[in-house]
């Protein structure tokens, strides 16, 4: 027999009253927290959570630790990956390459309107007088023009010893740094440049020799080095030694030697190292004699001549270095 319909709604009503009562002893016991009284330091990171809109909340008392962050994403929305490839941003992206930024305009060199039809002279000719006051007025002082022939120089080695576009960015960086400190004053922008650029290969592990890079200078190589070790001691920048190692696969390339001859130059490289006689060596003779010696021990001989000219160093120091390196893995030769 079931219960009345009445009795059943008591029952409903008295089980809800039940649990507000228990709500609200809860909500008694919970320690209330002024979030305006709290001081962000004091607080465990391990609490904090980055929302999608960029802030930091306190997840226990909701403080708003930062806000106002830069959205770095597209201003476009896009639903699906072929209406995601068909939209692209308003503009370039910023890089520190050009002394602007990139935060410019240009001026089409095309003599064409929107529609792809050709202008009339009047246009042209007024197009013309555009563009040549454009270039002017991109410089507003001597500081900026001598940024810009800076940072210019750096592309312009950077593309001639064929290195990323990531070292190019930190070459710009240190230069600017070097800037800001008035470290330039004494020293030619060409001396600097190269120099930044010198330094951003070593950060980047992707490194270049001084002779390499005086080839595609305007400086000699002792004003280069001069000038790496000035500004790399004023600006602080943590420069490790330059592992051999990071040489042999670009020599070996120039070289056409297989796979085998630089395992075995590694090989011969970090035996020897672990023994002391890397230090006080030079890094490109260091692994050009490596690899002179495990092209002999493959096989592939290679001329003490042709090693001595990729690796831009002497025969006689790949003489001595190939000596010191095979009485010490033990190998007659």
């Amino acid at each position: 027999m079931t219960r009345p319909t009445r009795q059943r709604d008591h029952d409903r009503q008295r089980v809800r009253d039940e649990d507000a009562e228990g709500s609200k002893t809860d909500e008694v016991d919970v320690e209330e927290v002024d979030p305006d009284e709290l001081d962000p330091d004091d607080l465990d990171p391990a609490e904090l959570t980055r929302t999608a809109d960029g802030e930091l909340i306190h997840e226990e008392t909701g403080l708003i630790v930062e806000e106002e962050q830069i959205d770095p994403g597209p201003e476009w929305r896009a639903f699906n990956h072929s209406e995601r490839q068909s939209k692209s941003r308003v503009g370039a992206p910023t890089t520190k390459t050009m002394h602007d930024k990139g935060l410019t305009t240009t001026i089409d060199w095309k003599d064409k309107d929107a529609y792809g039809r050709s202008i009339s002279s009047k246009k042209r000719s007024q197009m013309h007088r555009l563009r040549k006051w454009q270039e002017r007025i991109r410089t507003k002082d001597a500081g900026e023009r001598n940024l810009q022939f800076a940072l210019s120089e750096i592309d312009r080695m950077a593309s001639a010893l064929g290195v990323p576009r990531s070292v190019r960015e930190v070459a710009s960086v240190i230069y600017r740094r070097a800037l800001s400190e008035d470290l330039i004053r004494g020293r030619s922008i060409e001396g600097v440049s190269t120099a930044a650029l010198y330094a951003a290969c070593r950060k980047e592990g992707i490194p270049r020799s001084l002779e390499e890079i005086s080839d595609v200078s305007r400086v000699d190589r002792k004003e280069i080095g001069r000038t790496y070790r000035y500004i790399s001691q004023e600006l602080g920048l943590e420069m490790r030694p330059v592992d051999p190692q990071k040489y042999v696969p670009r020599f070996s390339s120039e070289l056409g030697l297989s796979e085998e001859v630089q395992s075995k130059a590694n090989e011969i490289i970090e035996t020897t190292a672990e023994q002391g006689l890397l230090s006080g060596k030079s890094p490109t003779g260091y692994a050009a004699a490596a690899i002179y010696a495990a092209s002999l021990l493959c096989n592939e001989k290679k001329t003490q001549r042709e090693v001595a000219d990729v690796a831009q160093v002497t025969e006689v120091t790949i003489r001595n270095r190939y000596q010191e390196q095979i009485e010490a893995m033990g190998i007659h030769a």
